[in-house]
């Protein structure tokens, strides 16, 4: 069937979401459960009821649009991802998914085109964790990765709990945060990374995504002060930091070359010009699709850690954080994205996704695949983000064209 998107109501959509907790340099600012993302949910809402789904929020602000089949035991397909940001992110991440989702129902109810399964529009509660750090919550709750218990527990840097935002903003829902049957579920999302762009493709079809172990090191010298205290004489967790995370980034270089360290957050503790740093705790983040290199990664990173804290005469400890194992998507999904692409001709190629999504979550419940459209200078969570209108185009068609074929089987 040839499905022909409004290109124009597609845009227009996309604009007036952006323009909630948009920001001056053209990025977005709408962290979870903010009003942004209140104002935003609403605007969701609305338009998931103008095209005639019944909508349901759950436990933890899941907001779920439902389009009957024509079966009535069919499983639903579950399309969408999320709509909270980065601060002072981009206007693509997450949302774009829940905007092809959306285009995707319009059309289908526009040009009266009845599919046996039911499809779900969902958007995902802080699949950021920018602003509460227990992420991605929404889906990690649904799929069982976390308990309801710590997720409406789990705060922001103001002590704030998300179940007290949820009522706050009023989507403290009723429905059961928990697995349903699911035929299978599919996300668009911006690739975040360079590579469809330099090949001059349209779409990405993912196979699967790198496992993350995220490592908290905490350097414990003394603190003493900067004027009096002689060189030789210092214990100073700054300088062993620094010698670590220089020794960090050479690790890659030895492990499979998808490997990556990334020292990505630091504090310093007592952080005052005169006083030698008596603490410091940087956080790692290491992946690879290859676990048995990520394990190793984690391995000769606290090796060289301990090497950088002993030459200084400091202390190290860790703290292993988090960690999640590559995952594989569906080969009948992406044979089914591969079939939607050719038959618009437009060009595809299998790939690995090198960040973490909702989707990953949910291979633990269905069949799970993902939509790749590429990212200009492969430029994500910050405002330079973006993605040409052509490519937008070309991967909701093949997205929506992904479902009906799913959702007509």
């Amino acid at each position: 069937m040839d499905i022909q998107l409004d290109e124009h109501r597609l845009r227009s959509t996309f604009e007036r979401y952006s323009e909630i907790g948009g920001t001056e340099d053209g990025g977005l600012h709408r962290l979870a459960l903010s009003d942004a993302d209140k104002k935003t949910r609403d605007t969701l809402i609305s338009d998931l009821e103008a095209v005639n789904a019944s909508v349901r929020i759950d436990r933890v602000g899941n907001i779920f649009g439902r389009r009957e089949g024509t079966d009535p035991d069919a499983d639903p397909i579950l399309i969408g991802s999320h709509l909270d940001s980065q601060p002072y992110g981009g206007r693509y991440d997450g949302q774009l998914g829940v905007i092809a989702a959306l285009e995707t129902l319009r059309t289908f109810e526009e040009e009266g085109i009845e599919t046996r399964h039911p499809i779900e529009l969902v958007n995902w509660t802080n699949e950021e964790g920018a602003r509460f750090d227990l992420a991605p919550l929404g889906v990690g709750v649904f799929t069982g990765k976390y308990s309801l218990d710590e997720a409406l527990s789990s705060t922001d840097d103001n002590g704030t709990t998300v179940k007290e935002e949820l009522e706050r903003i009023e989507y403290d829902g009723t429905e059961p945060c928990e697995p349903f049957d699911i035929d299978s579920y599919l996300e668009l999302h911006i690739e975040q990374g360079p590579e469809l762009e330099r090949r001059g493709t349209n779409v990405g079809i993912v196979t699967g995504i790198v496992g993350l172990s995220w490592l908290n090191a905490t350097f414990q010298g003394e603190a003493d002060h900067a004027g009096t205290t002689p060189m030789y004489d210092r214990k100073d967790a700054m300088v062993a930091a620094s010698r670590g995370i220089g020794n960090a980034n050479t690790i890659p270089a030895k492990l499979p070359s998808d490997t990556v360290i990334t020292a990505g957050e630091v504090t310093v503790q007592p952080n005052s010009t005169n006083i030698i740093p008596g603490e410091v705790v940087c956080k790692f983040d290491i992946r690879s699709y290859d676990d048995d290199a990520r394990n190793e990664a984690v391995s000769r990173l606290k090796e060289e850690l301990t090497i950088a804290a002993d030459r200084e005469d400091v202390d190290v400890t860790f703290e292993e954080v988090y960690h999640t194992s590559s995952s594989t998507f569906s080969p009948r999904i992406r044979k089914a994205i591969q079939r939607s692409a050719q038959d618009r001709e437009y060009s595809a190629t299998e790939m690995v996704s090198k960040a973490g999504h909702d989707a990953m979550y949910m291979i633990d419940v269905t069949d799970a695949g993902m939509v790749f459209v590429p990212s200009v200078d492969g430029k994500s969570h910050s405002e330079d983000e973006f993605t040409r209108w052509e490519d937008v185009v070309a991967g909701t068609e093949v997205f929506a064209r992904t479902v009906h074929e799913l959702a007509t089987k």
